[in-house]
C-alpha cells in the first residue's frame, strides 16, 4: 500500500490557517482529507459543518499544541488514523496537520523521520507556512 501523503500547516495567529484549510475541504478536487487539528486558542474548524458537507474525517487534539512537546500524542493520532482507514472505517488519501500560531514546525517534521511506524504509513508531503504580510 501507497504511504500517505502528510502536510503540516502552519503560521502565525490569524495568518489564515484555518481559512486556507476551509478552502482546501470545501474543494471539488476528489481527495478525502483527514485533519490533525489543534484548537488551543485559535479559531477551530466547524466540525459539524465540515464532516456533513465536506464528507471529511477530522480528529482534533485539544489537549495541547501538536508541536510542542506532545509528539506522542502526535503519532497516537497518525496511529489511530492509520487502523482505522485499515478498519475501513474512515478513507483518507492525504492528511493535514494544523499546528498553532506559535508552534515551531520541526518536531512535527522530525515525527515523519523518527518514528518507524509512522515511517511505515505516511510521507512528509510538504510544509506550508502561511504570513499574514500586513501584520
Amino acid at each position: 500500500m501507497a504511504l500517505i501523503p502528510v502536510t503540516i500547516l502552519t503560521g502565525f495567529l490569524g495568518s489564515g490557517k484555518t481559512t486556507l484549510l476551509k478552502h482546501i475541504l470545501t474543494g471539488e478536487h476528489g481527495k478525502k482529507i483527514a485533519v490533525i487539528e489543534n484548537e488551543f486558542g485559535e479559531e477551530n474548524i466547524d466540525n459539524d459543518i465540515l464532516v456533513q458537507d465536506t464528507q471529511e474525517q477530522i480528529v482534533q487534539m485539544s489537549n495541547g499544541c501538536v508541536c510542542c512537546s506532545i509528539r506522542g500524542d502526535l503519532v497516537e493520532a497518525l496511529n489511530q488514523l492509520w487502523e482505522q482507514r485499515k478498519n475501513k472505517k474512515i478513507q483518507f488519501d492525504h492528511v493535514v496537520i494544523e499546528t498553532t500560531g506559535v508552534a515551531n514546525p520541526g518536531p512535527v517534521a522530525q515525527t515523519f523521520f523518527i518514528d518507524d511506524d509512522i515511517a511505515n504509513h505516511y510521507v512528509l508531503d510538504a510544509v506550508v507556512t502561511l504570513v499574514d504580510a500586513k501584520h
